[in-house]
């Protein structure tokens, strides 16, 4: 049988519990090769290339 809480939680108490809902910022790393914004562990967009390799066939204007 449940039960309902015996009082009120109190803002403190609330946003305390809240404390670690933050979002995180994504962190990205220039690219060696173009110095486009890249993720971590990625291929570049932009160029294609992941770790000194050609990988992705990019369009070049």
């Amino acid at each position: 049988m449940s039960q309902a809480p015996k009082r009120k939680t109190s803002k403190s108490k609330r946003n305390m519990r809240r404390a670690h809902d933050f979002l995180t910022p994504v962190l990205s790393s220039t690219c060696p090769n173009c110095g486009a914004s890249v993720l971590s562990h990625h291929v570049c967009r932009e160029c294609g290339y992941y770790r000194g390799r050609k990988l992705l066939n990019t369009k070049e204007a």
